[in-house]
C-alpha cells in the first residue's frame, strides 16, 4: 500500500511542537489541524495522531517525540481481538492483534493500549523493534485508503509503559484530543464545501444550499472557539472536558453530514464523477467522521449533561 501523503507545508515535526490543549493557545492548535485537513484531509488525520501522541507524552511524563519520528495513537479496544502486556525480566512486552491502526506501515512509534489484567493501559512502542507486523488484507477501505488504518500483531514487543493503569483514559486530555480529531473533520467539511462555492453561480437552489452551508460552517467554528476558551480557563476539569467534546463533536459531525448532503443535493452527481480530488474528498471525511459513534454518543452525551446538571 502506498504510503499517506503529509501535506509538504505542515509536517510531523512541526505538529508535534504544537501547543499543547489548555495551554491558552488551544485555538491556535485546533486551527493547524483545521488548516491542515483543509489540504489533505488524509494527512491531517495522521498529524492530529502525532500531535496527539507528543501531547499525551507530555502529559503522562514519556519522552518526547523526536524530530523524524511518526507517532500514531492507536487504542481501539474491541472485545476481539486484543493486545495484551506481560512482564518480562527485562520489563513489559506486548503480544497480540490491534486493530484499526492508523498509519500502519508509515509510522516510527504508536501509542498502544494494551490489557493489563482489567485494567487498560498505554505503552509506547519503537514500531522497528522484531515482532511488529502490519496485517495484510485488513483495510479494505475507499475513503480514508491512505491512512493505512489496518490491524498490527504484535508478538513479545518491548514496550514502555506511559502514565500509571487506566490514566490513559481517565486524564482529561483524552478528551481534548477528541476535539482535535473534530477539528479535523471541520477542515474536511470546509474543503468539501469549496465546490459548492465554486459551482453555485446565480442559481437560486444551489445558492439556498450554499447558505444553508455557511450557516452550519459558521455555527461550528464558534463552538470550536467557544470550546477552546473554556478549555484554556479550565484545563483540569475532567466532567467538564467529557460533556465540552461531546458537546463539540456532536455539532461538527452534524455540520459535516449537512455539508456532503447539500453540496451532493446542490451540485448533483457530476463533481462526485469527474472530479477525482473532491470524490475521494467526500468518501474520506464521510468515513472519517464515523469516528463517531452516532447515536450512541449523543446519548452518552446527553447522560454527561443530566451528570453535569446534578453536580450544579
Amino acid at each position: 500500500m502506498n504510503a499517506p501523503v503529509i501535506h509538504p507545508s505542515i509536517g510531523a515535526d512541526a505538529a508535534a511542537g504544537w501547543p499543547v490543549p489548555g495551554s491558552g493557545r488551544t485555538r491556535e492548535r485546533w486551527q493547524a489541524l483545521t488548516d491542515a485537513a483543509r489540504r489533505d484531509l488524509v494527512g491531517a488525520r495522521l498529524l492530529e495522531a502525532h500531535a496527539d501522541a507528543a501531547a499525551i507524552l507530555e502529559e503522562l511524563g514519556g519522552a518526547r517525540v523526536r524530530p523524524g519520528q511518526l507517532w500514531g495513537v492507536w487504542a481501539a479496544e474491541p472485545p476481539d481481538p486484543v493486545v495484551v502486556a506481560r512482564s518480562t525480566p527485562d520489563g513489559v512486552d506486548l503480544t497480540g492483534r490491534k486493530p484499526w491502526c492508523s498509519g500502519a506501515h508509515s509510522c516510527t512509534h504508536a501509542l498502544v493500549t494494551a490489557r493489563v489484567g482489567d485494567e487498560r493501559s498505554l505503552f509506547a512502542v519503537d514500531l522497528s523493534s522484531p515482532g511488529v507486523r502490519p496485517v495484510p488484507g485488513t483495510w479494505h477501505a475507499v475513503g480514508m485508503a491512505r491512512s493505512d488504518s489496518g490491524a498490527v500483531d504484535f508478538d513479545a514487543v518491548p514496550a514502555v509503559p506511559i502514565g500509571a493503569p487506566g490514566e490513559y483514559l481517565t486524564r482529561p486530555g483524552f478528551w481534548h484530543g477528541g476535539i482535535g480529531v473534530a477539528a479535523c473533520w471541520f477542515g474536511g467539511a470546509l474543503a468539501v464545501a469549496d465546490a459548492l462555492r465554486d459551482g453555485a453561480g446565480d442559481d437560486p437552489h444551489r445558492l439556498a444550499h450554499l447558505g444553508a452551508v455557511e450557516a452550519a460552517l459558521y455555527a461550528a467554528e464558534c463552538v470550536l472557539d467557544r470550546a477552546a476558551e473554556d478549555l484554556d480557563a479550565r484545563p483540569c476539569d475532567g466532567a467538564a472536558a467529557e460533556l465540552r467534546a461531546r458537546r463539540v463533536r456532536a455539532v461538527v459531525e452534524s455540520t459535516a453530514s449537512e455539508v456532503i448532503d447539500r453540496v451532493g443535493r446542490a451540485l448533483g452527481a457530476a463533481p462526485l464523477c469527474t472530479d477525482a480530488r473532491h470524490a475521494q474528498l467526500v468518501a474520506d471525511l464521510s468515513v472519517y467522521v464515523r469516528q463517531s459513534h452516532a447515536e450512541r454518543d449523543l446519548a452518552d452525551l446527553a447522560r454527561a449533561a443530566q451528570a453535569g446538571r446534578e453536580r450544579a
